[in-house]
């Protein structure tokens, strides 16, 4: 494996391995119809904590050890994730692994519009209930995580880029999802599907103009960067993305917009 991106090609000659434990993060009735072979479901919502109006936040630990335990992860394990949708919610759950210290992950390139769109195999099947881990889930990499007073602190620093990977509506405020709409000060906007080739079912697009394209916003290996979205569900792809083409100091911002555009008074440029 290369990076943090694994090629179908990849995954389906691993099929079976011992130590891999596959996660189908997409929704339950695509699960139930077609999912990759082996995969254990996992439901989104059970890898988030929510005190609304801000969405997305990191869970209890304690939530988060039950949903390892129950699809059966052990520390040693290669976790390969997907989803149905591009990479989000399945970044969110390698992100999640990321602050546990967890060693051995991937995102599978392009999920299951690539797996399906090359004719791959597929099960109908539940997976049966794998037997159940005791994983020791305590946030010790807090290297991978932004909140908000980071990134307050850090506005004016040029060595930290803060990447808002919502649509370019949403960054200029035409689209509102909070009390108040637009982006953090001095963000650069990289709208989270621009690294998908989608014409080929949404696997990641040639590095090397992805890197140019990243390097015109200044996005560049030698920054400190921050991801975010409006919860950071569509950042999390950019997250793993990023990890994947090299770079080391990447934060994610659980809450995200919902929690910084439901702040008032907090800086925000339209």
């Amino acid at each position: 494996m290369s990076g943090f991106l694994m090629s179908t090609d990849e995954l389906e000659r691993r099929l079976g391995e011992d130590g891999l434990v596959i996660v189908d993060l997409g929704k339950a009735e695509t699960y139930a119809q077609a999912h990759i072979p082996s995969a254990v479901f996992c439901n989104y919502a059970d890898i988030l904590r929510h005190a609304k109006p801000v969405m997305g936040l990191v869970p209890e630990e304690q939530q988060f050890a039950e949903v390892l335990s129950k699809l059966g992860i052990k520390p040693s394990d290669l976790v390969v994730a997907y989803d149905d949708e591009g990479g989000g919610k399945a970044g969110r759950f390698l992100w999640t692994l990321e602050l546990t210290g967890h060693k051995q992950y991937a995102l599978l390139d392009g999920g299951l519009h690539a797996w399906y769109g090359q004719g791959r195999p597929l099960s109908n099947e539940a997976t049966a209930n794998p037997d159940p881990s005791d994983y020791p889930v305590n946030w010790c990499n807090d290297d991978c995580l932004a909140n908000r007073d980071f990134i307050l602190y850090h506005l004016n620093n040029n060595d930290v880029v803060i990447v808002d990977a919502r649509s370019p509506e949403e960054y200029t405020g035409s689209k509102v999802f909070a009390q108040q709409g637009g982006h953090i000060p001095g963000a650069v906007n990289y709208e989270w599907t621009q690294a998908m080739d989608k014409d080929l079912h949404m696997t990641m697009r040639d590095a090397e103009k992805v890197m140019q394209e990243l390097a015109l916003l200044g996005i560049t290996p030698d920054k400190e960067i921050v991801v975010h979205c409006q919860t950071h569900h569509r950042s999390s792809y950019t997250w793993i993305m990023l990890r994947h083409l090299g770079f080391t100091k990447v934060r994610g911002y659980p809450g995200s917009w919902s929690d910084w555009g439901n702040i008032a008074g907090i800086p925000v440029e339209r």
